[in-house]
């Protein structure tokens, strides 16, 4: 059996929960460019679009370094970045 639509909302629910606790400490020092690089992030993590996420971090890491250095280092975001490289990050 494959997974079912609670494995999904439950992802859905950890991306959410991951990226609010992200937005909380980074979030008064974000500029537009920087909400929107994240939230393509967490819209590709979502949607476990590894190819989408890949191509999102390169250009967060490239355009927005102290931001990408704070999601690498935020650990429930680390732990869910981990996971979806499990399928093919």
């Amino acid at each position: 059996m494959t997974g079912s639509g609670s494995d999904s909302d439950e992802h859905t629910t950890r991306v959410s929960e991951s990226f609010d606790a992200l937005h909380e400490k980074v979030g008064g020092r974000l500029d537009d460019a920087g909400r929107d690089a994240i939230q393509r992030i967490q819209e590709a993590a979502a949607a476990k679009d590894t190819a989408a996420l890949k191509t999102h971090l390169a250009d967060l890491r490239e355009r927005h370094g102290w931001l990408y250095q704070e999601l690498a280092e935020h650990p429930r975001v680390a732990q869910l970045l981990d996971e979806l490289a499990l399928f093919g990050l």
